[in-house]
Protein backbone atom coordinates (compact mmCIF):
# COMPACT_ATOMS: atom_id res chain seq x y z
CA UNK A 1 0.00 0.00 0.00
CA UNK A 2 2.04 2.99 -1.25
CA UNK A 3 1.97 5.61 1.17
CA UNK A 4 0.87 3.71 3.97
CA UNK A 5 1.87 3.97 7.70
CA UNK A 6 4.65 0.88 7.73
CA UNK A 7 3.28 0.33 11.80
CA UNK A 8 -0.03 0.08 10.88
CA UNK A 9 0.42 -2.46 7.91
CA UNK A 10 2.79 -4.13 9.92
CA UNK A 11 -0.01 -4.58 12.23
CA UNK A 12 -2.54 -5.82 9.80
CA UNK A 13 0.01 -8.20 8.31
CA UNK A 14 0.31 -9.72 11.99
CA UNK A 15 -4.01 -10.03 12.37
CA UNK A 16 -3.63 -12.11 8.96
CA UNK A 17 -0.92 -13.92 8.82
CA UNK A 18 -0.34 -14.68 12.72
CA UNK A 19 -3.29 -13.93 14.15
CA UNK A 20 -5.28 -15.79 11.40
CA UNK A 21 -8.17 -13.68 11.39
CA UNK A 22 -10.40 -13.60 8.04
CA UNK A 23 -9.69 -11.31 5.27
CA UNK A 24 -12.95 -9.33 6.01
CA UNK A 25 -12.05 -8.84 9.81
CA UNK A 26 -8.60 -7.21 8.71
CA UNK A 27 -9.97 -4.91 6.28
CA UNK A 28 -12.36 -3.82 9.76
CA UNK A 29 -8.98 -3.06 11.42
CA UNK A 30 -7.85 -1.25 8.14
CA UNK A 31 -11.26 0.81 8.15
CA UNK A 32 -11.20 1.75 12.06
CA UNK A 33 -7.53 2.47 11.81
CA UNK A 34 -6.80 4.40 8.76
CA UNK A 35 -9.05 7.66 9.91
CA UNK A 36 -6.90 7.55 13.66
CA UNK A 37 -3.50 7.05 11.57
CA UNK A 38 -4.46 10.48 9.54
CA UNK A 39 -5.51 12.11 12.36
CA UNK A 40 -1.89 11.99 14.14
CA UNK A 41 -0.14 12.43 11.00
CA UNK A 42 -2.12 15.81 10.52
CA UNK A 43 -0.83 16.68 14.30
CA UNK A 44 2.63 15.68 13.01
CA UNK A 45 2.96 12.65 15.10
CA UNK A 46 3.50 9.15 13.96
CA UNK A 47 2.15 6.35 16.01
CA UNK A 48 4.92 5.02 17.55
CA UNK A 49 5.60 8.47 19.37
CA UNK A 50 1.50 8.86 20.10
CA UNK A 51 1.12 10.18 23.61
CA UNK A 52 -2.32 9.74 25.57
CA UNK A 53 -3.67 13.13 24.68
CA UNK A 54 -3.36 12.28 21.50
CA UNK A 55 -5.30 9.93 21.77
CA UNK A 56 -8.28 11.71 24.03
CA UNK A 57 -8.05 14.37 21.20
CA UNK A 58 -8.83 11.80 18.59
CA UNK A 59 -12.04 10.22 20.76
CA UNK A 60 -12.96 13.87 21.96
CA UNK A 61 -13.46 14.66 18.03
CA UNK A 62 -13.79 12.60 15.24
CA UNK A 63 -13.51 9.21 16.24
CA UNK A 64 -15.82 9.84 19.25
CA UNK A 65 -18.78 10.56 16.53
CA UNK A 66 -21.33 7.97 15.67
CA UNK A 67 -23.24 5.25 18.06
CA UNK A 68 -21.39 4.08 21.14
CA UNK A 69 -21.26 0.63 19.07
CA UNK A 70 -19.06 2.28 16.49
CA UNK A 71 -16.88 4.47 18.86
CA UNK A 72 -16.00 0.86 20.67
CA UNK A 73 -14.97 -0.79 17.97
CA UNK A 74 -13.00 1.74 16.80
CA UNK A 75 -11.22 1.88 20.30
CA UNK A 76 -10.68 -1.70 20.18
CA UNK A 77 -9.11 -1.44 17.16
CA UNK A 78 -6.46 1.22 18.53
CA UNK A 79 -5.96 -0.56 21.43
CA UNK A 80 -4.85 -3.90 19.63
CA UNK A 81 -2.78 -1.25 17.42
CA UNK A 82 -0.69 -0.28 20.63
CA UNK A 83 -0.79 -3.17 22.62
CA UNK A 84 0.84 -4.94 19.47
CA UNK A 85 3.39 -2.00 18.88
CA UNK A 86 4.12 -2.16 22.68
CA UNK A 87 4.48 -6.11 22.23
CA UNK A 88 7.08 -5.72 19.51
CA UNK A 89 8.85 -3.06 21.30
CA UNK A 90 8.28 -0.03 19.36
CA UNK A 91 6.69 1.71 22.45
CA UNK A 92 6.98 1.70 25.91
CA UNK A 93 3.59 2.54 26.86
CA UNK A 94 0.10 2.12 25.62
CA UNK A 95 -1.59 5.86 25.29
CA UNK A 96 -5.13 4.31 24.91
CA UNK A 97 -4.56 2.65 28.43
CA UNK A 98 -6.89 5.30 30.52
CA UNK A 99 -9.43 5.38 28.03
CA UNK A 100 -13.06 3.81 28.79
CA UNK A 101 -15.10 1.85 26.47
CA UNK A 102 -18.39 3.72 26.01
CA UNK A 103 -21.52 1.28 27.61
CA UNK A 104 -23.67 0.08 24.88
CA UNK A 105 -27.26 -0.33 25.00
CA UNK A 106 -27.87 -4.07 25.21
CA UNK A 107 -29.95 -4.97 22.52
CA UNK A 108 -31.60 -8.22 22.48
CA UNK A 109 -31.34 -10.55 19.21
CA UNK A 110 -33.97 -10.97 16.66
CA UNK A 111 -35.99 -14.12 17.48
CA UNK A 112 -38.36 -16.06 15.36
CA UNK A 113 -40.83 -17.97 17.25
CA UNK A 114 -41.27 -21.64 16.27
CA UNK A 115 -44.19 -20.94 13.73
CA UNK A 116 -42.53 -18.65 11.95
CA UNK A 117 -39.44 -20.81 11.74
CA UNK A 118 -41.72 -23.58 10.57
CA UNK A 119 -43.48 -21.32 8.08
CA UNK A 120 -40.24 -20.19 6.54
CA UNK A 121 -38.97 -23.82 5.78
CA UNK A 122 -42.10 -24.56 4.75
CA UNK A 123 -41.82 -22.01 1.98
CA UNK A 124 -38.10 -22.91 1.40
CA UNK A 125 -38.99 -26.39 0.08
CA UNK A 126 -39.73 -25.31 -3.58
CA UNK A 127 -40.42 -27.79 -6.34
CA UNK A 128 -36.66 -29.17 -8.40
CA UNK A 129 -33.24 -29.35 -6.91
CA UNK A 130 -33.28 -25.82 -5.82
CA UNK A 131 -36.10 -26.63 -3.85
CA UNK A 132 -34.18 -29.34 -2.21
CA UNK A 133 -31.09 -27.72 -1.85
CA UNK A 134 -32.76 -24.83 0.24
CA UNK A 135 -35.15 -26.85 2.39
CA UNK A 136 -31.78 -28.23 3.17
CA UNK A 137 -29.65 -24.95 4.12
CA UNK A 138 -32.85 -23.84 6.06
CA UNK A 139 -33.03 -27.02 8.05
CA UNK A 140 -29.27 -26.86 8.58
CA UNK A 141 -29.26 -22.94 9.67
CA UNK A 142 -31.90 -23.26 12.48
CA UNK A 143 -31.39 -27.24 12.83
CA UNK A 144 -27.56 -26.43 13.81
CA UNK A 145 -27.32 -22.70 15.03
CA UNK A 146 -24.46 -21.92 12.15
CA UNK A 147 -23.37 -18.51 10.72
CA UNK A 148 -23.52 -17.62 7.61
CA UNK A 149 -20.20 -17.93 6.87
CA UNK A 150 -19.97 -21.70 8.35
CA UNK A 151 -22.74 -22.38 6.09
CA UNK A 152 -21.51 -21.71 3.03
CA UNK A 153 -18.03 -23.13 3.58
CA UNK A 154 -19.49 -26.34 5.09
CA UNK A 155 -18.27 -29.02 2.74
CA UNK A 156 -19.70 -32.69 2.24
CA UNK A 157 -17.25 -34.29 4.17
CA UNK A 158 -17.80 -32.19 6.84
CA UNK A 159 -21.40 -33.84 7.80
CA UNK A 160 -21.80 -37.21 8.66
CA UNK A 161 -25.29 -38.31 8.35
CA UNK A 162 -24.69 -41.74 9.90
CA UNK A 163 -23.82 -40.13 13.00
CA UNK A 164 -25.89 -37.36 12.70
CA UNK A 165 -22.87 -34.96 13.59
CA UNK A 166 -21.67 -31.48 11.59
CA UNK A 167 -18.01 -30.29 11.78
CA UNK A 168 -17.66 -26.75 11.54
CA UNK A 169 -15.29 -24.30 11.38
CA UNK A 170 -16.06 -20.94 12.94
CA UNK A 171 -14.68 -17.63 13.74
CA UNK A 172 -10.75 -17.90 14.97
CA UNK A 173 -10.53 -21.44 12.91
CA UNK A 174 -12.01 -23.06 15.63
CA UNK A 175 -13.31 -26.81 15.22
CA UNK A 176 -16.81 -27.52 16.53
CA UNK A 177 -18.81 -30.92 16.13
CA UNK A 178 -22.72 -29.82 16.20
CA UNK A 179 -25.75 -33.04 16.59
CA UNK A 180 -27.89 -32.68 13.11
CA UNK A 181 -31.77 -33.29 13.78
CA UNK A 182 -34.11 -35.93 12.09
CA UNK A 183 -35.54 -33.71 9.68
CA UNK A 184 -32.16 -31.69 8.89
CA UNK A 185 -30.17 -34.91 7.83
CA UNK A 186 -33.35 -36.42 5.75
CA UNK A 187 -33.28 -32.92 4.04
CA UNK A 188 -29.71 -33.30 3.61
CA UNK A 189 -30.06 -36.70 2.44
CA UNK A 190 -32.58 -35.80 -0.09
CA UNK A 191 -30.52 -32.91 -1.46
CA UNK A 192 -26.93 -34.81 -1.64
CA UNK A 193 -28.46 -37.66 -3.50
CA UNK A 194 -30.98 -35.91 -5.56
CA UNK A 195 -30.50 -31.71 -6.13
CA UNK A 196 -26.96 -31.36 -5.40
CA UNK A 197 -25.39 -33.73 -8.32
CA UNK A 198 -28.18 -32.53 -11.03
CA UNK A 199 -26.42 -28.73 -9.99
CA UNK A 200 -23.29 -29.92 -10.00
CA UNK A 201 -23.67 -31.62 -14.22
CA UNK A 202 -21.07 -34.01 -13.60
CA UNK A 203 -18.34 -31.20 -12.02
CA UNK A 204 -16.79 -32.00 -8.12
CA UNK A 205 -17.00 -29.39 -5.39
CA UNK A 206 -16.06 -30.04 -1.60
CA UNK A 207 -18.79 -26.72 -0.52
CA UNK A 208 -21.83 -28.44 -0.13
CA UNK A 209 -24.23 -25.96 -0.88
CA UNK A 210 -23.88 -24.65 -4.75
CA UNK A 211 -25.57 -22.53 -6.59
CA UNK A 212 -27.95 -23.21 -9.93
CA UNK A 213 -24.72 -22.69 -12.04
CA UNK A 214 -22.87 -25.58 -9.98
CA UNK A 215 -20.43 -22.79 -8.36
CA UNK A 216 -20.04 -22.44 -4.47
CA UNK A 217 -22.88 -20.47 -2.83
CA UNK A 218 -21.89 -17.20 -1.68
CA UNK A 219 -22.82 -15.38 2.01
CA UNK A 220 -24.66 -12.45 -0.58
CA UNK A 221 -26.83 -15.66 -2.03
CA UNK A 222 -27.28 -16.74 0.76
CA UNK A 223 -28.63 -13.30 2.17
CA UNK A 224 -31.31 -13.45 -1.21
CA UNK A 225 -31.98 -17.06 -0.36
CA UNK A 226 -33.21 -15.63 2.89
CA UNK A 227 -34.85 -12.62 2.11
CA UNK A 228 -36.88 -14.31 -0.62
CA UNK A 229 -38.37 -16.98 1.75
CA UNK A 230 -39.25 -13.82 4.15
CA UNK A 231 -41.33 -12.39 1.12
CA UNK A 232 -43.14 -15.69 0.27
CA UNK A 233 -44.31 -16.09 3.99
CA UNK A 234 -45.06 -12.25 4.31
CA UNK A 235 -43.40 -11.61 7.50
CA UNK A 236 -43.23 -8.12 7.95
CA UNK A 237 -39.71 -7.86 10.08
CA UNK A 238 -36.09 -8.49 9.56
CA UNK A 239 -34.98 -12.09 9.08
CA UNK A 240 -31.46 -12.59 8.14
CA UNK A 241 -29.49 -15.97 8.20
CA UNK A 242 -28.16 -15.23 11.55
CA UNK A 243 -32.31 -15.08 12.67
CA UNK A 244 -32.30 -18.78 12.32
CA UNK A 245 -29.09 -18.87 14.86
CA UNK A 246 -30.94 -16.60 17.96
CA UNK A 247 -34.02 -18.74 17.12
CA UNK A 248 -31.89 -22.11 17.30
CA UNK A 249 -30.35 -20.98 20.66
CA UNK A 250 -33.24 -19.31 22.49
CA UNK A 251 -35.71 -22.23 21.81
CA UNK A 252 -33.32 -24.68 23.15
CA UNK A 253 -32.85 -22.98 26.44
CA UNK A 254 -36.60 -21.84 26.42
CA UNK A 255 -36.98 -26.07 26.62
CA UNK A 256 -35.06 -26.42 28.96
CA UNK A 257 -31.22 -27.12 27.77
CA UNK A 258 -28.32 -26.50 29.72
CA UNK A 259 -26.54 -22.83 29.09
CA UNK A 260 -23.34 -24.66 29.08
CA UNK A 261 -24.50 -27.07 26.05
CA UNK A 262 -25.85 -24.60 24.16
CA UNK A 263 -22.12 -22.60 24.54
CA UNK A 264 -20.56 -25.50 23.05
CA UNK A 265 -22.87 -26.15 19.81
CA UNK A 266 -22.63 -21.92 19.33
CA UNK A 267 -19.11 -22.10 19.50
CA UNK A 268 -18.75 -18.79 21.96
CA UNK A 269 -15.86 -18.93 23.72
CA UNK A 270 -17.30 -17.06 26.32
CA UNK A 271 -19.98 -17.82 28.25
CA UNK A 272 -21.45 -14.49 28.61
CA UNK A 273 -22.17 -14.54 25.13
CA UNK A 274 -24.66 -17.11 25.12
CA UNK A 275 -26.19 -15.58 28.49
CA UNK A 276 -27.52 -13.03 26.06
CA UNK A 277 -30.61 -15.51 25.06
CA UNK A 278 -31.32 -16.91 28.70
CA UNK A 279 -32.83 -12.61 28.67
CA UNK A 280 -34.66 -13.06 25.59
CA UNK A 281 -36.24 -16.39 27.02
CA UNK A 282 -37.11 -14.37 29.97
CA UNK A 283 -38.63 -11.57 28.12
CA UNK A 284 -40.70 -13.84 26.28
CA UNK A 285 -41.71 -15.69 29.43
CA UNK A 286 -43.09 -12.64 30.98
CA UNK A 287 -45.13 -11.70 27.81
CA UNK A 288 -46.37 -14.95 27.59
CA UNK A 289 -47.70 -14.89 31.28
CA UNK A 290 -48.96 -11.02 31.28
CA UNK A 291 -50.82 -12.53 27.66
CA UNK A 292 -52.14 -15.00 29.25
CA UNK A 293 -52.51 -15.46 33.11
CA UNK A 294 -55.67 -14.38 34.05
CA UNK A 295 -54.54 -12.39 37.52
CA UNK A 296 -51.80 -11.11 35.73
CA UNK A 297 -52.89 -8.93 32.51
CA UNK A 298 -52.09 -5.62 31.36
CA UNK A 299 -54.99 -2.95 31.68
CA UNK A 300 -55.71 -1.82 28.04
CA UNK A 301 -55.72 1.84 29.14
CA UNK A 302 -52.91 2.22 32.13
CA UNK A 303 -50.62 0.13 31.05
CA UNK A 304 -50.64 -1.46 35.05
CA UNK A 305 -50.85 -4.46 35.79
CA UNK A 306 -53.65 -6.22 37.06
CA UNK A 307 -53.87 -7.66 40.70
Amino acid sequence: MPGADPASVDFLEYLEFERALSLHTVAAYRRDLAPFVAFLTARGRQPAACRDADVRAYFDGPGGDGAPSSVARRLAAVRGFFRFLVREGRMEHDPSAGLRTPKRPQTLPEVLSVDEVEGLIARAAGPGELGQRDLALVELLYGCGLRASELVTLRLADVDLEAGLLRCIGKGDKERVVPIGSHAAAAVRRYVGGGRRVLLRGRRRDELFVNARGAPLTRQGLHYLVRRYVERAALDRHVSPHSFRHSFATHLLAAGADLRSVQEMLGHADVATTQIYTHVTVEHLRETYYATHPRARRRGSGGGVAS
